[in-house]
């Protein structure tokens, strides 16, 4: 099957290799020529442009972004919007807001052109294990889609969920969830760290992919990381977030659906990334001025 490709970042080239090893014709482009040529070099064709990549395409075209969340994809799907015809197909498989979709959908269907979310996890692993594929659209466009889907997706791993927007919105809890299981591990191995044993954490991650029920792909990264590094001594303790784990909150509050672990796992993150903060600073001051504990100056 033809298809476009727009974004080679870590996961954009990996998915354009799997495509091309498979047989499917790919026609790839991204603003870094570099990133085009290791696509050329993966067996794609390269596209200068969003326009000469329209153009290399027979209608109906498919088009796959794989661009970052937020203005990046909106621009793109913009641009694409002015280039495209009737019965052309957008798949955006990104990590956006499940509400982007429903309006990205709808305004794309003015003009005839059709419009999928493909929420999809695999990371950097994905080209040899294969990408979870949680796709939103109409059914008839999603079938048409399949020989991709199937080709990128592991046995088993590719599901229609819903209409537009529901494989985002599948994607963002599955992120969600996947904050509360890394805190759960990450709190874990910190007590196991303090405790008054000499324990080999990587040793102890490594028995629990073995028939343990806190067996998991990333307790498998766990265990990688700490045979790398075993007291983690070269890393810093700052969590970054895409923003799926703030939407899957937001998205709970509407809908006053309590989740403690995910929320907890959300904050702790923005915890990581600060020096000194304010309400420990605070709670110190507190302590002082009511029962005369001693604090620590700056």
């Amino acid at each position: 099957m033809q298809l476009g490709f727009v974004g080679l970042g870590r996961m954009g080239l990996n998915m354009v290799t799997r495509l091309a090893r498979a047989g499917h014709t790919v026609v790839a482009y991204d603003r870094s020529p570099e990133a085009v040529a290791r696509a050329g070099a993966a067996g794609a064709e390269g596209a200068a442009s969003l326009e000469a990549l329209v153009s290399m395409l027979a209608a109906p075209r498919a088009i796959w972004l794989m661009v970052p969340a937020g203005d990046a994809t909106e621009s793109t799907v913009n641009a694409l919007a002015s280039l495209l015809s009737g019965g052309d197909i957008v798949i955006d498989g990104g990590n956006s807001n499940f509400h982007d979709d429903v309006r990205r959908a709808q305004s794309l269907a003015t003009q005839g052109i059709r419009y999928v979310d493909a929420g999809t996890s695999g990371g950097v692993w994905g080209l040899e294990e294969g990408y979870c594929l949680m796709v939103g659209g109409d059914v008839d466009v999603c079938r048409h889609l399949e020989p991709i889907f199937l080709t990128l997706a592991p046995k088993d791993g590719y599901l229609r969920v819903g209409d537009h927007g529901a494989g985002h919105f599948v994607k963002m809890i599955h992120n969600g969830i996947e904050y509360g299981l890394m805190q759960a591990y990450a709190e874990g191995f910190e007590l196991m760290h303090a405790s008054p044993y000499t324990l080999d954490l990587g040793a102890i991650a490594s028995l629990w992919t073995h028939g343990s029920v806190v067996r998991s792909w990333l307790l498998d990264l766990t265990a990688r990381a700490l045979a790398e590094d075993h007291d983690l001594s070269t890393l810093k303790g700052y969590v970054d977030d895409s923003g799926e784990g703030r939407w899957t909150i937001q998205e709970a509050i509407e809908r006053a659906v309590p989740l403690p672990v995910i929320t907890a796992a959300v904050f702790t993150r923005f915890r990581s990334r600060e020096d000194n903060p304010f309400a420990e600073r605070l709670l110190a001051a507190l302590r002082n001025q009511f029962g005369g504990h001693a604090v620590k100056k700056a």
